[in-house]
């Protein structure tokens, strides 16, 4: 490997690490937490991907405040991401196909926030993941049949806002329902934004906000994506009783809600170390959507024209992509983000890349190993092609980890214990 070709890597990795610590909950978590109530005590729930991390915080937090015995709670993360605690519990479930831990955690947070007295506060920790990771469904709905409406929801290429329009009008807990339950105790939400435009109401599926869509607009989400649901879901997509409390409800009078922190912070805390290094940055925002591979070759096009202008500059963005399942090879929205990037790219000199999810898993086999992203290098297609690799029929095949892998360009982190979605840089240098 040439030296520039080791930096590069090596400033491609340090900009996505710089996105991730910006939003580690140990660094955005304590500053907002607030004091135990006088003559109460502090319960804590939560659900998420930075969940334990979120936990591990608090009770440190308290824990040296010499306040130990004024907490108490749970929280549930992802499979693989648990952390040691010692007061608040930490329990792993399924993402993103909810399990069984997944439905008894979120009823066990619905009754211990119903517990709350006048003096006690409920402190709920959010964070990406916490729409699969909380899953009670409403009345009449089966496990199993939520369990294949996710699959059948994750395959279709709709977006994360779609997606979770459609959980809340099936849930117990989602769409403002935990609020409800803690009603009229205070409820105090600390949240870690992983959604565009950083909506209250779609982290996690809102459950301690009001939520504004509404049924209607669930089964329309069913309908455009040519979705089948199985009866008893069509059936509870119809049913009045699982609207979701809208913003401005009573039940959400002693409610509060702090973003800790979101996309926007960690891609300006990047883009300030790019900017040091002498390249221009171009943030094309922190809330982009569309398809992986689409959007790869729009932001290659981007950096060829920059190159032909002779501009040194950082190309950044963040965002949740999606992908459209046709292929039966292993993925995530970065890697073939990264995959399309690269064909677009065809070898250009002096384009570089890197996509990768914040909090450290991307997709492929479902676990908590699988791959955060990808490196896209100038000799990427080269290097394929060396070794008898067709990156079109990788990419046609939705095999983005396997053309990765097999090139030695994943990036692979294990959990990071946030989640802001997905950072993506192109460096252009002419």
């Amino acid at each position: 490997m040439s030296a520039p070709t080791a930096e590069t890597r090596a400033f491609l990795m340090q900009l996505f690490e710089t996105a991730v610590a910006t939003a580690h909950p140990a660094t955005c978590v304590p500053p907002h937490l607030p004091p135990i109530p006088e003559g109460g005590r502090i319960i804590v729930v939560g659900a998420g991907k930075a969940a334990a991390a979120m936990a591990q915080a608090t009770e440190r937090h308290y824990i040296a405040a010499g306040l130990a015995d004024r907490i108490s709670g749970f929280v549930t993360t992802r499979h693989g991401y648990g952390l040691a605690t010692e007061i608040i519990e930490v329990i792993e479930a399924g993402h993103p196909v909810p399990d069984q831990n997944s439905i008894d955690t979120a009823q066990r947070a619905l009754k211990l926030a119903a517990t709350a007295g006048p003096n006690d506060l409920v402190l709920a920790l959010m964070s990406g993941g916490a729409s699969a990771l909380w899953s009670a469904p409403a009345a009449g709905i089966t496990f199993e049949a939520k369990q294949a409406l996710t699959r059948q929801l994750l395959r279709s290429g709709a977006r994360i806002t779609e997606m979770n329009c459609v959980r809340k009008h099936l849930s117990a807990i989602k769409g403002g329902k935990l609020a409800a339950a803690t009603h009229p105790a205070r409820l105090l939400t600390l949240a870690i934004s992983d959604v565009p435009g950083d909506d209250p109401a779609a982290i996690g599926s809102g459950p301690t906000v009001g939520d504004p869509t509404t049924l209607a607009e669930a089964r329309d989400v069913i309908e455009r994506y040519k979705i089948t649901p199985p009866a008893e879901i069509a059936a509870a997509l119809a049913d009045p009783d699982n609207e979701t409390l809208k913003p401005g409800d009573a039940k959400l009078a002693s409610a509060t809600f702090v973003m800790v922190a979101a996309p926007k912070a960690s891609i300006t805390a990047a883009a300030a170390i790019a900017t040091a290094h002498g390249y221009r940055v171009e943030v094309l925002g922190d809330a982009l959507e569309g398809e992986a591979r689409d959007v790869g070759a729009a932001q290659a096009r981007l950096a060829l024209a920059a190159k032909a202008r002779g501009e040194r500059v950082a190309i950044m963005s963040g965002g949740e992509l999606t992908v459209t399942v046709t292929g039966n090879g292993q993925g995530g929205p970065n890697q073939e983000y990264a995959l399309g990037l690269a064909l677009a790219l065809d070898g250009a000199a002096g384009i570089a890349g890197l996509a990768g999810d914040t909090d450290g898993t991307d997709g492929g086999a479902g676990s908590a190993s699988d791959p955060a992203g990808a490196i896209v290098m100038p000799d990427t297609i080269a290097r394929a092609a060396a070794r008898n690799l067709n990156a079109a029929n990788f990419l046609a095949n939705n095999d983005s980890t396997g053309f990765f892998r097999a090139i030695g360009d994943l990036v692979e982190c294990g959990p990071t214990q946030t989640n802001v979605n997905d950072f993506r840089v192109v460096l252009v240098d002419p």
